[in-house]
């Protein structure tokens, strides 16, 4: 039955992660990059509250001023950087390409995990870097970029791929204090308000044509922002991390469907090759991270 659980999770995560590119190239066609990345992340932050509260409520932590400035911290990494950057460069590239090229934020954790959680980088995992990189120069292409793609929608996925890997490591300091849920929740409704004012500042559009198009927005913050990272903890919850990640081993290889099916994109050689180079680095990753975990487990006993 738990098991049963587990999987559940991980396909609706990973198949909700996978038509985000597609729903957000869609709607960003209607709406501006800014109003949508905050309107997504704080309603998405707010519907995984709740759980955040609640959570905190059986751990029994109590959260200082530190704690929510460095909240505040990891809020910033993900939404004003990372996933403004990701909207940018959804709407400048092909969302094939985009479902592909962030998914690469886990090569950008590994670094920044050697560098910030003293994570050695093992030889298996120079191993996942090399072939990750070979799979993003193919899907890339840079010789012949292919049609749809632009230069700074590529650059705009890769510096949001490494400020997800950012976000990523720096969340890992402190979220055995505050739990995942409430540092997702609190970090995402944070690093909204903080896009929020950016908005107001320079005069962009907060709710300008949101009536008109209120279902892609549901969808896309209901959906696939809060029921998507939801189904992802209640993976992990059930297994662990290493098992709840395979939804983003999964994630590439749904998503190009999806933009076949709906935007009617074509997918080139490069694409296929470049899929199948990260789905090979990101196995490797995940086996490699599952027996660290059964070694560390059989050394602590």
């Amino acid at each position: 039955m738990k098991m049963k659980k587990v999987y559940f999770n991980v396909v609706m995560t990973a198949f909700l992660f996978g038509t985000m590119e597609v729903s957000l190239k869609l709607t960003g066609s209607a709406l501006d990059p800014f109003q949508l990345t905050f309107l997504r992340f704080f309603i998405g932050g707010l519907l995984l509250l709740p759980f955040a509260l609640a959570e905190i409520k059986v751990t029994g932590v109590k959260l200082t001023a530190k704690d929510f400035g460095y909240l505040l911290y990891v809020g910033i990494l993900a939404i004003p950087l990372s996933m403004l950057f990701f909207q940018l460069g959804v709407m400048r590239c092909n969302a094939s390409t985009a479902a592909v090229l962030i998914s690469f934020n886990t090569l950008f954790t590994m670094i920044f995990a050697h560098f910030m959680a003293n994570e050695k980088i093992k030889k298996y995992n120079g191993v996942v870097l090399m072939i990750g990189l070979a799979g993003l120069i193919f899907m890339i292409k840079p010789w012949n970029m292919q049609e749809g793609n632009t230069v700074f929608g590529i650059v705009f996925m890769l510096l949001a791929a490494l400020f997800f890997g950012w976000y990523t490591v720096a969340g890992k300091l402190s979220v055995k204090k505050m739990g995942l849920m409430a540092q997702t929740s609190f970090s995402f409704i944070m690093g909204s308000l903080v896009l929020l004012v950016i908005i107001i500042i320079m005069g962009r559009p907060v709710f300008d044509g949101v009536a008109e198009n209120w279902m892609a927005v549901a969808y896309v913050s209901i959906f696939v922002t809060g029921l998507g990272y939801f189904c992802y903890f209640k993976a992990i919850k059930y297994s662990d991390a290493t098992t709840g990640s395979i939804a983003f081993f999964l994630k590439p290889a749904i998503a190009p469907v999806i933009a076949v099916i709906i935007l009617h994109e074509h997918i080139m050689w490069n694409t296929y090759i470049g899929i199948g180079l990260f789905l090979i680095a990101s196995y490797m990753n995940i086996r490699g991270k599952r027996k660290e975990a059964i070694l560390n487990e059989k050394n602590n006993a």
